[in-house]
């Protein structure tokens, strides 16, 4: 039997990164006259389609391109499913596959379709868009004069892709701006580093994941080796693992990272349509900081692969959650290669529990401890993240959504309340009884 390769991720932006796995395809059997009148159904309405595609060639008062119509309506079809659903064209998988290497080139953005329009999931730390002043939660209306209304996200994204040392015009509409900003931005080569370390003050393990692309846990494990060699073990209090604003990536990235923190136990499980393909990852024996105190810091901008480590550390009780309730993307999404030069479909099929067998989609994980930034008055409008449950035609939760939260981080750390609520936390300067976590840890529902 033939194999199908498919890929698989868990990034709430597109151009996300991704994993290869192989995939048997599934055999459906049914009843020979159930079979029957939906195939009947099926061919009706394909036969529709065929109708309508064809008086659109021989009609529409100017001649199209067969395949711009084809490709415009798998993008209806897949828009009309969810919002992490889409169709991508060779180019734009091909440079899917180079983004997942952590290399590339464009302006530094991570961005979704909302309403017709490219919104900012966030920009990547020291990229051309984040020193050019772009913000988490702009609107970008237009690309060099261009509006964006009527594009696809790749052809958007493509469009902001292009030649290093070349420059494009953004415009942004701004909540609480007066009128849209233009905002002008060289390209460069993104080089993304997913992990960044250092020492708080003298005694704290502080390392912030940006996503979670193929180095992520090769610099984590590197971080926490460089990080423990400067810190005398007797000296060290803890680790601050900071998450906030990262939209996600790779599923394996996630499972491993997870795992780093963990000894035993299940990470996340994930469940499709049918019993037969939930899949379940578990936590392998080597807790790389040999049980230090652990504090995960969140807000509205943490995503998918970001919750899925959240969330396996706060049910495990490895690690106190801090800061505010994450964005609440639940899903996985598979990437579907449709032959050489066709594309791939980026498809959702599968949501994915935490290991207690909460589903977050539309809730996010809300924090053990919640501490609310200071936002300067300039910044109030672009500081909340509206999150999963405001995105048309998003995958309805199990029981009530929750909307947005607070996604700002203050430039200088003096200023970051999360930050130092957590290191005094590690310090014991301040208590919380959560802190650290007590209780049961997380056993996996039995199925």
């Amino acid at each position: 039997m033939m194999r199908k390769t498919f890929l698989v991720l868990v990034g709430a932006a597109t151009g996300a990164a991704l994993t290869l796995v192989a995939v048997q395809p599934r055999l459906v059997f049914s009843s020979m006259s159930a079979n029957a009148a939906a195939s009947a159904d099926t061919y009706r309405n394909l036969n529709l389609f065929g109708d309508v595609f064809e008086r659109v060639r021989s009609d529409y008062v100017e001649r199209p391109e067969d395949a711009k119509l084809v490709e415009t309506a798998i993008n209806g079809m897949l828009a009309g499913l969810d919002p992490h659903s889409s169709y991508m064209d060779g180019k734009s998988f091909r440079d899917m596959q180079i983004q997942t290497r952590g290399e590339f080139g464009g302006l530094g953005i991570e961005v979704t379709m909302e309403d017709g329009l490219v919104k900012v999931v966030a920009p990547i730390d020291e990229t051309p868009a984040a020193k050019a002043g772009i913000m988490a939660n702009d609107i970008i209306t237009h690309l060099d004069e261009e509006a964006v209304q009527g594009l696809t996200l790749n052809q958007a994204v493509e469009k902001m892709r292009g030649p290093v040392n070349t420059k494009i015009k953004l415009r942004v509409m701004r909540k609480g701006a007066e009128k849209p900003v233009e905002i002008s931005i060289t390209r460069d080569i993104i080089r993304v580093r997913a992990v960044r370390s250092n020492v708080n003050g003298d005694d704290i393990a502080y390392i912030k994941l940006t996503q979670f692309n193929e180095q992520t846990t090769d610099g984590l494990k590197k971080a926490i080796s460089e990080l423990t060699s400067q810190i005398p073990a007797d000296k060290l209090k803890g680790f601050i693992i900071d998450l906030r604003n990262n939209p996600g990536g790779l599923l394996d990235q996630a499972i491993s990272v997870s795992d780093a923190f963990l000894d035993r136990g299940e990470i996340v499980s994930t469940r499709g349509r049918n019993v037969e393909e939930t899949q379940r990852f578990n936590a392998r024996t080597g807790d790389l900081t040999k049980g230090k105190p652990i504090i995960v810091l969140t807000n509205g901008g943490s995503a998918s692969a970001s919750e899925i480590v959240a969330g396996a550390l706060q049910d495990h009780k490895r690690a106190t959650v801090l800061g505010t309730r994450s964005f609440g993307k639940g899903s996985v999404q598979t990437i579907i290669p449709l032959g050489a030069g066709n594309g791939a479909l980026r498809l959702t099929t599968a949501r994915y529990y935490t290991p207690s067998g909460k589903s977050i989609q539309a809730k996010g994980i809300t924090p053990d401890i919640e501490v609310l930034q200071d936002v300067p008055e300039e910044m109030k409008a672009r500081a909340e993240s509206k999150g999963e449950s405001s995105l048309r035609g998003h995958l309805k939760a199990d029981g009530d959504e929750q909307t947005g939260s607070q996604s700002y981080i203050p430039p200088d750390a003096k200023d970051d309340k999360a930050l130092k609520m957590a290191a005094d936390l590690l310090r014991g300067t301040v208590t919380n009884s959560a802190f650290p976590p007590s209780g049961k840890r997380a056993e996996a529902p039995k199925q």
